[in-house]
């Protein structure tokens, strides 16, 4: 707003000042320019339409195209790697921060989250569900773990053709599925 109103004066000053020169810059007089008269203006546009205004916005919108994104490019490790780096980041901090919240209020509430019941728990469980339940846990992890290392390789500017991404990217699966089932028989 200010720097309008500061290009506004000066354009004036140089009206009054020096009209000749103004008028080869602006086309226009310089008493034109001075009181605001060659402002470029455009006719109203406004149609006998009595629709309700918001309806019109609503109908606008579902006529617009949606984006293909997804649905027209070929599936690749590399956004396929991404989306689950950031899908097993938000599972594993929102189930660490689901359960600190648990342990905290389980005193209050009469549950018992301490150590020996939890061990007493799981030692109670087959070894089928054992197994299972421990690897549904250290899948995300690996996964996450191991793929946040292929990330801080990036950020140091390594491993950023095609060809290296995707052998990376499959590196990081077949890593991940290892460690997990490794962790999960421990």
């Amino acid at each position: 707003m200010f720097s309008q109103k500061v290009a506004q004066q000066s354009l004036r000053r140089l009206a009054v000042q020096q009209p000749f020169a103004m008028r080869s810059m602006m086309g226009a007089s310089p008493v034109a320019v001075a009181l605001g008269k060659n402002m470029q203006t455009r006719q109203v546009a406004s149609s006998s339409n009595t629709e309700d205004p918001s309806q019109i916005l609503v109908k606008q919108r579902l006529a617009r195209p949606v984006a293909p994104h997804l649905s027209i490019y070929k599936p690749q490790i590399g956004w396929i790697g991404s989306s689950l780096h950031r899908i097993t980041g938000v599972a594993l901090s929102g189930t660490l921060y689901l359960w600190a919240t648990a342990y905290l209020v389980s005193p209050a509430l009469g549950w018992h989250l301490e150590s020996a019941s939890m061990v007493a728990a799981m030692g109670a469980l087959p070894f089928a569900a054992k197994v299972l339940l421990k690897s549904t846990l250290a899948l995300p992890f690996t996964y996450h773990c191991m793929n946040g290392l292929r990330h801080l390789m990036w950020d140091l500017g390594r491993g950023l053709t095609n060809p290296v991404i995707i052998k990376t990217g499959w590196a990081v699966v077949g890593l991940s599925i290892t460690s997990a089932i490794g962790l999960a028989l421990i």
